[in-house]
């Protein structure tokens, strides 16, 4: 004879532990503590964009 289950039971998360991807992404980029590598990543992708532009050609010595 099987073993007798008991009645099921569905235990329910809190909401605040029911966060996407994106969300907790979104929430590690504003915390404080990465603040500075943050700027640090959008400083360097702006560089990258000017050297790659027209407007890097203002660098270049006229001789």
């Amino acid at each position: 004879m099987p073993a007798k289950r008991g009645p099921i039971r569905h235990v329910s998360v809190p909401a605040a532990q029911q966060r996407g991807y994106i969300s907790s992404a979104y929430q590690a980029l504003k915390s404080p503590e990465n603040a500075s590598i943050v700027k640090s990543i959008a400083m360097f992708g702006a560089a990258v964009a000017f050297l790659h532009s027209s407007w890097a050609e203002i660098l270049v010595p006229q001789f």
